[in-house]
């Protein structure tokens, strides 16, 4: 099963960059300084500031690591097909078992890692899953649900500024949670269901 999830987030994540420039290998763009500054804005929202009350907004820092898994699968996939680096990548979120431990320092140790090598480090994104009680598939149902989001948007008129986020009184990303809580996300097509539902309510409501 995670195989296979993994690659379906590989094919989605080729797919969405692929609509935002075809020939996105060959451009060389800098995944790794996407992740640095994704994980700063993580750390504003789990809270580091010593001089004030502060309470980890567990959502928004599970909702930040999903972008960093973006740009990491885009790391990852600089290295081969989806078949492949699925293989690879299933070996090193397998390797060894993790405690959870102290979230700030681990996030630290990731971003320096990932800055060093200009590489997505995996088993500090494991790690930063299991601190914040996340798993693989929940980690599975928010990525699919933000990529087929991002690809709608793209499709109907965000790069042209014509889209509109806001449909039948409520934002498209609260639409998109509904649908995704609906159905079965161990689906084979559970990314293109949620699509074409979205799709269909999209119709049904800002364009009727």
């Amino acid at each position: 099963m995670m195989k296979q999830q993994l690659q379906v987030m590989l094919t989605l994540q080729d797919e969405i960059n692929t609509v935002v420039n075809e020939n996105w290998r060959a451009q060389n763009f800098a995944w790794y300084r996407a992740i640095w500054v994704e994980s700063a804005e993580l750390l504003d929202h789990y809270g580091w500031k010593w001089w004030k009350k502060q309470q980890p907004d567990v959502d928004q820092v599970k909702l930040e690591l999903v972008d960093i898994w973006h740009f990491g699968l885009s790391l990852e996939l600089q290295q081969g097909a989806p078949t492949q680096v699925a293989e690879k990548m299933l070996q090193e979120l397998e390797a060894g078992q993790r405690a959870p431990g102290d979230f700030r320092e681990n996030l630290e140790a990731f971003t320096l890692n990932t800055l060093a090598s200009k590489q997505f480090d995996l088993p500090g994104f494991a790690q930063l899953l299991v601190d914040t009680e996340m798993s693989f598939t929940e980690l599975y149902q928010r990525y699919v649900g933000k990529n087929v989001l991002n690809r709608f948007r793209q499709e109907n008129g965000y790069k042209e500024g014509t889209y509109v986020k806001t449909w039948g009184g409520r934002e498209d990303n609260e639409h998109l949670a509904e649908i995704a809580s609906e159905l079965d996300a161990s689906a084979e097509d559970y990314s293109d269901q949620v699509y074409r539902t979205l799709q269909q309510r999209y119709r049904e409501i800002a364009l009727a």
